[in-house]
């Protein structure tokens, strides 16, 4: 999502787009023959890939619909007016990627401050997830900005903060170049919040002599990085009167990292319940109706912008998310739900989905602004198979093109985070 006035801007609503989320989001290792990282053994690797590739399509359709609004003085009308369509299609699944990102990424340190597993070094950690994330999103932001700045010197300051990562923390160019990278921001910072708590946790736990206390330590810290953005959030919307719209406040870790603090915490559920605590059929359905019920209703409620609703709704929808995917990756027996998440269509557009992430809102720009989509409100639907059809075969070749040789960098370090030696001495 962009700020309004900024070049090619999409017109924003409340909340925001969704982020590339490491293992879990669009900036995950996406190839589908591979778990994610930190799955465990049998995880639902494919229902993950699934999941990934319906969130990026949803994505797509969000940011269309944002772009069909339109604003007078009597306030902003949607392309429909049906609350509750709007409220499916406005059901945005963000902190859907941050809870995701952050269950994956945590599973190895929860192993580890839990039972005594290890943990990978933070060089390792964070060189994975650089050749992930920082190839495609430098390419593009270099591209993009370079066709929205013609003419040097350009605006600088909003290259200089896309490419350290830190235009999250600037109301004015937050939004600018490639709207939704701004949760390209966030997942930088959980990266370095986890591979320095991660191990702290599993040092501490050591000295812990039994599981249920270490179990407790790890919740309770869970349930403090989840709270903080409550507190925050309260005291801006309520102690200051923050408006909504000043990004950096809502935007910002302080406030968006309740969504990582859930997918934290359900690592830490999973590895204490282990295999004796999978769900049942009945219970896992019961559990997956009721999240997307409480999901699409927190949408529902989100009609007005300083509603509670509003202003506690990524915390909220962070809770619901963790619940669903609890109810599907944690499960005895699959069912038809798993089978629809890995129907090879779903798959294959999770595969793509970083690269759908990171064009398709450029590529929206450019066909509205040449006139290539309908004009009127009522063309939405047309409008966003248009924009499919094209965002679609651009995320496949850049996935071929850019993503996959560079995920082969990998490679260079072995299982233990050393220097691959590909010429091994025979003699030795």
């Amino acid at each position: 999502m962009a700020a309004p006035g900024a070049p090619g801007a999409v017109v924003p609503a409340v909340t925001a787009a969704v982020p590339a989320a490491e293992s879990a989001g669009p900036a995950a290792d996406a190839r589908p023959q591979h778990p994610p990282e930190g799955s465990p053994p049998g995880s639902r690797a494919r229902e993950v890939e699934g999941f990934r590739g319906l969130a990026a399509l949803s994505t797509v359709v969000f940011h269309v619909w944002q772009q069909y609004f339109r604003y007078d003085a009597d306030g902003s009308h949607p392309p429909v007016d049906n609350p509750f369509l709007g409220a499916l299609i406005s059901l945005e699944v963000i902190d859907f990627f941050f809870v995701m990102s952050a269950y994956l990424l945590t599973l190895t340190y929860a192993r580890a401050a839990i039972d005594g597993g290890r943990t990978r070094t933070a060089g390792t950690f964070l060189f994975r997830r650089a050749i992930r994330i920082v190839p495609l999103y430098f390419f593009a932001v270099l591209v993009v900005w370079s066709v929205r700045n013609p003419t040097l010197p350009g605006n600088w300051l909003d290259l200089v903060e896309h490419l350290t990562f830190t235009h999250v923390f600037d109301k004015q160019q937050i939004f600018y170049t490639i709207g939704p990278t701004w949760s390209l921001s966030l997942e930088v910072l959980f990266y370095v919040l986890l591979v320095t708590l991660g191990p702290l946790a599993a040092r501490a736990c050591r000295s812990i002599r039994t599981r249920r206390a270490r179990v407790a330590v790890c919740a309770g810290g869970c349930l403090v990085l989840y709270a903080a953005p409550l507190v925050w959030i309260a005291t801006a919307h309520y102690g200051f009167e923050v408006p909504h719209t000043d990004w950096p406040v809502y935007f910002g870790p302080q406030a968006r990292f309740g969504g990582f603090a859930a997918g934290m915490g359900l690592a830490v559920l999973t590895v204490a319940l282990g295999r004796r605590g999978r769900l049942r059929a009945w219970s896992a359905t019961a559990l997956r109706v009721a999240a997307l019920a409480g999901l699409y209703v927190l949408s529902l409620l989100t009609t007005h912008p300083e509603s509670a609703a509003t202003t506690f709704f990524h915390p909220a929808s962070a809770v619901l998310w963790a619940l669903l995917l609890f109810s599907t990756v944690h499960v005895r027996r699959q069912g038809r739900w798993h089978e629809a998440l890995r129907a090879r269509w779903l798959t294959g557009v999770g595969l793509i989905s970083y690269s759908l992430f990171i064009w398709h809102e450029p590529i929206l720009l450019e066909l509205a602004g040449a006139g290539l989509l309908p004009s009127a409100q009522s063309g939405f639907p047309l409008g966003a198979l248009i924009v499919l059809l094209v965002a679609v075969p651009v995320a496949v070749a850049s996935y071929w093109l850019i993503e996959y040789p560079t995920s082969l960098l990998g490679r260079l370090k072995d299982a233990k985070g050393r220097p691959r030696d590909f010429y091994p001495d025979p003699t030795r």
